[in-house]
């Protein structure tokens, strides 16, 4: 069995991040007995400009791509149809009548999840982004509000008092800027980008068989 770190640049408005992620599970699946993955997520925000009330998310693709709000429909009609296929979901799974699906201003959910990564350590980060996730896509909650990642952190088991205190430190917000700029010296224009064992970087949401060869190839040159 061979043990391999892959750090995911990503944001949790991203759709396509999600959909990786799907098709990495997949991947992995297809080394098992092989090949153990250990995930670490780092920050990029889409939208780092994004204002705190959020804005429409079919307005905001129309607006950031150059297209009309029927073909923003159509674009995020092709995401979900290749969620399905990835094993993951960008419906919306609450009660009705359905909240607006909105995008928000990322910056303090990479602030909890450093934190999270430095505190409860890989696994439990994955938790939390998953926790993410499933709060903006699928429960349309309004994750660019403090208190409603505070109530995200504490729903899986997190120290709601220290995942606040996080949120006032400044340290950690000059760590995630940081994580940004790694980002962009490393030329990650874009995400997800998969970045294994520190060398070899898979961009975008790639076909499980891509990731399980690559992660096979890289196996195979530190083996």
């Amino acid at each position: 069995m061979t043990k391999l770190a892959i750090d995911i640049w990503s944001d949790v408005m991203c759709h396509w991040c999600l959909v990786g992620w799907g098709n990495l599970q997949q991947g992995l699946k297809l080394v098992e007995g092989e090949i153990e993955a250990e995930v670490r997520w780092h920050a990029f925000e889409l939208n780092p400009d994004m204002a705190q009330e959020g804005e429409d998310r079919t307005e905001h693709i129309a607006r950031k791509y150059g297209r009309t709000l029927e073909e923003s429909k159509n674009v995020q009609g092709r995401m979900r149809e290749a969620a399905e296929a990835a094993g993951v979901s960008l419906d919306y799974e609450g009660a009705e009548p359905a909240p607006p699906a909105m995008m928000w201003n990322t910056f303090e959910a990479h602030k909890l999840l450093a934190w999270a990564l430095a505190v409860y350590g890989p696994a439990q980060q994955t938790e939390l982004k998953l926790a993410l996730f499933a709060a903006h896509f699928n429960d349309r909650r309004p994750i660019g509000e403090r208190a409603e990642l505070l109530a995200i952190v504490e729903e899986i088991g997190f120290d709601r008092a220290a995942a606040e205190t996080a949120l006032d430190d400044e340290d950690l917000a000059r760590h995630v800027r940081l994580d940004e700029q790694q980002a962009y010296d490393a030329n990650i224009m874009g995400v997800p980008a998969m970045v294994i064992e520190g060398k070899f970087m898979v961009p975008g949401a790639q076909p499980p068989e891509t990731y399980a060869n690559v992660l096979r190839r890289v196996a195979g040159k530190i083996g």
